[in-house]
Parts: C-alpha cells; structure tokens; sequence
C-alpha cells in the first residue's frame, strides 16, 4: 500500500478527532495539513507501522502501554489500603501526617519528573525511554519493600519518592506511543481511551493485592512482586512493541528550566505535605514554600527565552489551558477522595485490607464505560462539555463519600460514590490526552504526555497537602480520639468537595468560552457567505442589464 492510499483512507483530519470551534487563518490551515502530513509518515516509519502490525503483536503493545497506567495507579494505592499495616511497622500509626506521606511521596515524583521525561522521550526515542522507566520503577519497588527492614519511615518515603521517578518516565513516553503511532482517528482515540479506562483497575488491583499480602503474609511482599512484574513487562517490551516510533526532536534539551521546574515543584509539594507533620509555624516549611514559588517564576521566564522550551507556552493557554486547570482540580480531589475513602474503611468501618480494596470493583468497570463513551463523544459534542461533565461526577461522588453517616451500610453511599466517581477520571483524562495529542505535533507527542500525567499526578499529591493541612489545623487541639478522626476526615473530604467544586466552575467557563467562540464562528461564516454571494450577484445582474439595453 501506497504512501498516498495510507493518507485518503486511515489519516482523518484533526478537526475530526477534537471539537474545534476557533476560526483558522489561511496560514494556520497550512500548518494543520502540514501536521497531518508528519502526522502520517510518523505512522508509516513505525516498524512494523500500524497497518502492517498482525492483530496478536497489535493486542499485546497495546496490553503493555495500558499496564503503565495499570501499574502506576496500583503504586498510589500500594500504600492506601494498606497504611494502618505499614504505619504500625515503622510505629508511626497515630500521625495522620506521616502516613499521608506513604503515597505522596509516591505521588510527588511521578507529578515533577514527568515533566521533563516527556522531553527526552522526544530527543531519545519513546521506547527506549519506556524501558529505562520501567527498569528503574522495578529496582526501587524492590527497595521499598526492603525498607521494612530498616524501621524508618524516612528511608521507606524516600525509596517510595525513587520508585514514583519510573512511572514518571514510562508514563509520558507510552502515551506517546500511542501519540506516535497512529494517525488521528477513532482507533486511536479509542486506544487512548484504553490507556486511561485502566486507571480504576489500577488502583483497584493494587488495592485488593496489597490487601492480600498484608493480611495473609506481609506487606513488603506487594512492592517485591511490583518490581518482578515491572521487569518482566520491560523483557517482553523490548520485543513486542514496533521500533521505530515517533520522530526523532532535533532540538535541545533545556537544562537550565528543567532545574528549576522540578525545584520548584518539588519545593512547593514537599511543603504543602510536610505542613501538616510539623506545623505551618515551623520556619523552614514556608520559607521552602517561598523558594518554590521563586524558583517556578524563574522556570516560567526562562521557558519564555529558550529556542526548545519544556513547556511550549502556548500550550497553558486557550483550550488546552482550561483543559489543563480542570485536570488540577478533578484529580487534586480524587486524591483526597481515594487516601480517605481506604482510612474511613480501614479506621471507622473496621474493614480488613482485603475487603476495603474488594469494595472499590465496581469502580473497574464504571471506568471503562467512561473512558470509551468519551472517546466516542469527542467526535460528537465539544470538549468542554466533555470536561465540565467529568467534574460533575467528581463533584457528586466526593460529597456522597463526605457526608456518608458512622455505620452505613456499604450500598447505601459507598457504593454509589465508588460507581459515580471513576467516570470523573475517565472522562477527564482521556479527553486531556486526546485533545493535547492532537494540538501539539508528532515531534513532540513526549511533551504532550508529559503535561497530562504532570498535572495529573502531581495533583493527587498536592491534593493531598491541602486536604492534610486542613485536618491538622482542624483537629491540632482536640482530644484524641475514634471522634476526633472521624471530624478530621470529614473536614479533609470537605476540602476535597472544595477542589471538585473549583473544577465545576473552570469547566463552566470553559463551556461558555466554547459556546460564545462557536456563536462568533457561525456569525463569521454566514457574514463570508453573503459577501461572497452578492457582489457575484450583482456583476452578472449589471450584464444582463447592459445587454438588455
């Protein structure tokens, strides 16, 4: 099959793929075809590329992009379900603060180094990258599990920070292959959709497995056979997934943003975290807090000097901005909804690790629905909509958890918030994928991945924070007690009900500016239609008057 054929019958044009409503310049038409073409021959170098590939090799690379997802979410949850376990080992079980640091810690790498893992997929070849980052996710999973023998909660946060540096590498680069490998069509929104429908069965199954270990043997053994199964997955890898993908950035690489973006990111989340441990009046909590700030101005004006940025600016603003902001606030919630939903099981309703994960199942399939009607909706209805329905559903079940009564049976609340909020996360993060893939071009499908899962992850971590800053200050000077947990919880699901709720308002507006750009659109088009249609009009009408006379 012909170059050519390949174009007039797989390669359907972008504006198919997304809603888009803003009206294009003769030269950005230009740049939108010229996108397509590059668009399909990084499809066709692929080798085999996505029309030779046999439908088994097909199956299976797809299989291995979507266990990055699986195997990231089941890390965040390793240490949700099982923190009462883990907290008593390191003899930490009564400080709400350095139990939270079990997943931030996770969270907060995963959130900074994505950043710039994206960019290097770019420069380096997103497989190759895929493989380092699942080597390195499968080493330091193997030393935190070891930590249990060193009874120090700071080694085991900092080997749980080191094991979140492989997502933070893989995931960027496998959506990227994604990205890369297929032209912009259904299949690959589709496939897309696959990615981020796992999600929920990644936390559920790192929920229910550490659960297991925990209760019937011990709970390293969930870090030990994450790291075999990692490297396992990076074996087959290696031979299974087409080389060959995405085109090659002949940029360079930004050292000098990359040092003070993930300074300053890591700054501004070790504070927002640390807070709650050891008070917001300890001095060098907020003077980090200070220096995070500074740092990520610095990052922001040097993005805006050098020739190959990090973060191509126009990427945090128009459409994908708003797409963006959403992200932070649906996912900074779900963060805060995930860690207190598994504490509420495990402290309140007395729920065994194995049970608290059983109960999240029916979140799975939910998932899968959202992802793959997102997928579908994307080519019917605008984005925005899209997005202000995922906050929607985060929104809703966030308040269904917080306000659940002491004692309620599970299928009275539980068991709706668990359904309602899983299509929060497949709707919003699909469609973020979907519509940054599209707006950026093949050569920088790294960056594209990165942003999503930047703000994702990092969002969950600093959630978090907040959540953890609220409980302290609620909670510092009340008599220990089941009681006193209980309001703390509470409060921290308000903060979260908080966070869903800023989402709602940003899709809100986001669905307005759609609307008024589309309006602004259709009147623009009807005003070059008459133009267009009376002069024409007129000329022949002077004619036939001439010939009349």
């Amino acid at each position: 099959m012909s170059n050519e054929q390949l174009d007039q019958e797989s390669v359907v044009p972008i504006q198919d793929a997304i809603e888009q409503n803003i009206p294009r310049s003769v030269e950005e038409e230009n740049e939108l075809r010229r996108q397509e073409t590059i668009a399909s021959i990084a499809s066709i170098q692929a080798v085999p590329n996505y029309s030779e590939i046999s439908l088994p090799r097909e199956i299976l690379f797809m299989f291995l992009v979507c266990m990055s997802q699986l195997l990231t979410q089941a890390a965040v949850s390793q240490t949700m379900n099982t923190s009462q376990k883990i907290s008593k080992t390191f003899g930490v079980e009564n400080d709400p603060g350095e139990i939270s640091w079990f997943s931030a810690s996770f969270s907060l790498t995963v959130g900074t180094f994505i950043l710039i893992s994206g960019r290097l997929g770019d420069m380096y070849g997103y497989k190759n990258m895929y493989l380092v980052g699942y080597v390195w996710f499968a080493l330091f999973s193997l030393l935190a599990g070891f930590a249990a023998f060193s009874k120090s909660t700071i080694f085991f946060d900092v080997m749980r920070a080191m094991q979140g540096m492989g997502p933070a590498i893989m995931m960027p680069n496998s959506q990227a292959l994604i990205g890369s490998y297929y032209p912009p069509s259904l299949k690959k929104n589709l496939c897309m959709a696959a990615f981020g429908a796992v999600a929920p069965t990644g936390f559920t199954f790192g929920a229910i497995f550490s659960g297991i270990f925990a209760q019937f043997v011990w709970w390293p053994w969930t870090f030990w056979v994450c790291g075999m199964v990692s490297l396992l997955v990076a074996v087959i890898a290696f031979f299974a997934i087409p080389n060959k993908i995405g085109i090659r950035s002949e940029g360079s690489f930004d050292y000098l943003g990359s040092a003070f973006g993930v300074a300053g990111l890591i700054l501004i989340n070790f504070a927002w975290n640390q807070g709650p441990v050891v008070g917001w009046h300890v001095p060098y909590v907020y003077i980090l807090l200070i220096v995070g700030f500074l740092s990520m101005g610095v990052f922001v004006y040097v993005e805006g000097k050098v020739a190959d940025p990090l973060v191509p600016p126009e990427v945090l603003s128009g459409e994908t901005g708003y797409v963006l902001a959403c992200i932070a606030a649906g996912w900074s919630c779900f963060g805060v909804w995930l860690f207190y939903t598994f504490r509420w099981s495990l402290i309140v309703d007395l729920d065994s690790p194995l049970l608290s994960g059983a109960k999240n199942i029916p979140g799975m399939f939910t998932g899968y629905v959202a992802a793959f009607t997102t997928a579908m909706l994307l080519r019917k209805i605008p984005s925005s909509v899209i997005l202000w329905m995922a906050m929607i559903a985060y929104l809703v079940g966030i308040v269904i958890m917080g306000t659940r009564p002491v004692g309620q049976i599970y299928w009275a609340q539980k068991f709706v918030s668990v359904v309602l909020t899983p299509f929060g996360m497949d709707m919003s993060f699909p469609a973020g994928c979907i519509i940054l893939s599209t707006s950026l071009p093949k050569s920088q499908q790294g960056i594209a991945g990165s942003l999503v899962s930047t703000f994702v992850n990092y969002s969950i971590s600093i959630g978090l924070g907040f959540a953890g800053t609220v409980e302290y200050y609620i909670t510092k000077d009340m008599e220990p007690s089941l009681e006193t947990t209980i309001h703390g919880m509470r409060v921290a699901f308000y903060m979260g009900m908080g966070l869903a709720g800023l989402g709602v308002v940003v899709s809100s507006f986001f669905v307005l500016q759609q609307f008024l750009v589309r309006r602004k659109q259709q009147l623009a088009e009807k005003y070059s239609e008459n133009q267009v249609h009376i002069p024409a009009y007129s000329e022949e009408a002077k004619e036939f008057d001439q010939e009349e006379e």
